[in-house]
């Protein structure tokens, strides 16, 4: 009898100990400077507000922003392996190709590094989430439906999860923008947290 006693309590020792670390998941934001907080420090960005956020209410999840400025799709997959070594994620959220489209980017080109980029984070067992992307209607119409059709044509052929673009309720607001047009500015970043949490909260699942 001490014997089982003492078995059992090992036992629910190492379930004690064993569960909370099993709970954890870790989310990188693979994407440019509309998450990784242009014009000011990443802490101010909506991916950091995220962060600090979560810290209370889902301390199981760490949030990590990978995001870059100026990042192309090119540029995420040249250094993707690198980003999945580091961080280890047990989901991405892919929030990458303004640059491409503001470039000129042929849409083949583009949708092929997304395609790229989703394969090798599932060739890993990582959960991915695209957001859906849009560049301003002076690129011509042709080349902005060309555009904007690449994201779900990825998302359905891959069965990842489509997010729509935060910028869509962010823009139409001058006040939220800073002067370029472009950027959200601080006052933006709140808005945004609140947009995306409950998309990256289903990428979880804990939606």
């Amino acid at each position: 009898m001490k014997n089982f006693l003492v078995k059992l309590g090992l036992i629910l020792f190492v379930v004690v100990l064993i569960r909370p670390v099993s709970a954890n998941v870790s989310l990188v934001v693979l994407g440019d400077s509309l998450s990784a907080g242009y014009g000011m420090s990443q802490k101010e960005s909506w991916v950091g507000i995220l962060q600090q956020r979560w810290q209370q209410t889902y301390p199981s999840i760490t949030l990590v922003n990978a995001s870059i400025s100026g990042d192309t799709t090119q540029g995420a997959l040249n250094r993707l392996n690198g980003v999945i070594k580091t961080h280890q994620p047990d989901a991405v959220f892919v929030e990458l190709g303004g640059n491409d489209g503001l470039r000129g980017f042929t849409p083949m080109a583009i949708k092929s590094n997304l395609l790229q980029i989703i394969e090798r984070l599932q060739e890993e067992g990582i959960k991915v989430a695209v957001s859906q992307v849009r560049i301003p209607p002076n690129y011509g119409r042709r080349y902005s439906d060309m555009f904007a059709d690449i994201f779900p044509d990825v998302t359905e052929s891959t069965d990842t999860l489509l997010i729509p673009f935060f910028m869509e309720q962010i823009a139409v607001k001058p006040e939220l923008m800073q002067n370029d047009g472009i950027h959200p500015n601080r006052e933006a970043q709140d808005d945004i947290a609140d947009i995306m949490e409950p998309h990256l909260l289903e990428l979880l699942g804990k939606g």
